[in-house]
């Protein structure tokens, strides 16, 4: 871990400056700035690595509430494209939540770093609190700036260089996800054999809820899900019949042309607009309801947003030593996306590839979520090639429980799991925290899934 380190007070706070040779990074950061994450002892550090010229990424990281030296490293990734990472955070699987419209935040019983060192980070450039040149137009430009990162993350923290390592993804994570861990493998396959130089990460599990991982499958299950769910038909029989005739005749069509992550820019922004046009949007525009939770209006008030005008507040930027004013969801990262219709491109291969590479992988899905549906999430799970995939499709449903308590189903074969959640919209941790720690805890303990 060569490099310089230094100490410099800005408006007050001590803030650690870290100056990583190897790569050229700066890490700029707070130590235990005393927001979120209140339990006594356990350490935080908030901040900014950079990964690049100008491209100053945010992260905020989280040691385990017990067992830290010991604790497995995940890293936790909103999706978007362009949305911050500090939802996930705040309002899913953090420290802290806030509960009952209270303005300020209470300690999570169920935050993933009761059993992890938990990593969030606000990616691309411009996402969050990150600030200054976006360099990234698709998922495949986006995985060396945050493998850039874990370079810069490992050198400052080597204690958790070789400690089991997962990333955990939702909704535009479907790409993020599959990519992200590919990266990864192909770096410590070049570090390995030479012709990269760098820290090979400890890559053990993958998990995605809720995500956006093939357009072909996705954009069909809108008008699959909407037709016949446990909650709230949205969709009449002619209804189902006509939105069932424009996929096959314009979406599909469209989407053929956008087969690979390296298909032309045009034919996939191209299939991108007709779908998200014809099929998406004209459903959404049919009826009332809420995208992510189809039990409830489209203004929907859950989760609750007060963390965005906390995490805003003077106060608290201060604390915590962000720079930038805050953006929930950038618009100008997400345009990059979809100027090279990143979104129509579909990451099955690629997680085929991560599933056959070994690791453990979770699939899994609230059941009220109608963007990135679980009918549309089981048939990729389903679609995956890999060794066991013939057992896995035969394979029938099971009740997942907590405790003894029925939560959803779910099946595994080898290192690939299923589990659809009962009762939860996109933003699964928030609606099942105890499930979700329950099958965080399990994959990252590189294993399948199984009732409690």
């Amino acid at each position: 871990m060569r490099g310089k380190r230094s100490y410099v007070v800005r408006d007050g706070v001590k803030r650690t400056v870290f100056q990583h040779e190897a790569t050229g990074a700066t890490l700029d950061y707070v130590t235990n700035s005393g927001i979120c994450e209140t339990t006594p002892g356990v350490n935080q550090y908030s901040g900014y690595i950079s990964v690049g010229n100008n491209q100053n990424m945010w992260f905020w990281f989280f040691e385990a509430r017990n067992n830290a030296s010991t604790a497995p490293l995940a890293m936790w990734l909103n999706g978007g494209p362009g949305c911050s990472s500090m939802i996930g955070l705040f309002q899913e699987n953090g420290p802290c939540q806030f509960y009952n419209g209270a303005s300020a935040p209470s300690l999570n019983k169920y935050s993933w770093n009761e059993y992890a060192n938990m990593l969030y980070i606000d990616q691309p450039i411009g996402t969050g609190f990150s600030y200054g040149t976006d360099p990234v137009t698709s998922t495949v430009t986006a995985a060396p700036c945050v493998w850039a990162f874990m370079q810069a993350f490992y050198a400052q923290y080597p204690q958790y260089q070789n400690k089991d390592f997962g990333i955990f993804t939702e909704s535009y994570g479907g790409h993020y996800g599959p990519e992200f861990a590919n990266y990864f493998q192909t770096q410590n396959a070049a570090i390995k054999s030479g012709t990269v130089t760098g820290q090979p990460i400890n890559l053990i599990a993958l998990g995605i809820n809720n995500g956006w991982i093939d357009p072909t499958i996705n954009y069909k299950s809108f008008i699959d899900y909407s037709y016949n769910n446990t909650y709230k038909q949205i969709l009449t029989t002619a209804q189902y019949n006509s939105f069932t005739s424009t996929y096959t005749s314009s979406c599909l069509p469209a989407l053929k042309k956008c087969t690979t992550t390296t298909s032309s820019n045009a034919a996939c922004s191209s299939a991108a607009n007709t779908c998200g046009t014809k099929i998406e949007n004209a459903i959404i525009n049919s009826g009332n309801f809420d995208p992510y939770d189809v039990r409830q209006p489209y203004a929907d008030p859950y989760p609750p947003v007060t963390y965005s005008s906390y995490i805003s507040s003077a106060a608290v930027v201060k604390a915590i030593g962000a720079n930038s004013t805050y953006a929930e969801c950038s618009d100008p990262a997400g345009n990059l996306f979809y100027g090279t219709g990143d979104t129509a491109r579909s990451f099955l291969p690629t997680l085929s590839a991560v599933v056959q590479s070994g690791i453990q992988v979770l699939m899994w899905a609230g059941d009220a979520d109608w963007i990135c549906n679980w009918v549309g999430n089981f048939a990729t799970a389903e679609l995956v090639s890999y060794s066991q995939a013939a057992a896995f499709k035969a394979k029938a449903v099971a009740n997942y429980t907590v405790n003894g308590v029925t939560a959803g189903t779910y099946k595994t074969a080898g290192n690939l799991s299923w589990l659809r959640v009962f009762a939860a919209g996109h933003e699964v941790p928030y609606y099942q925290p105890a499930v979700s720690l329950q099958a965080f805890k399990q994959t990252m303990q590189k294993g399948a899934i199984f009732a409690t």
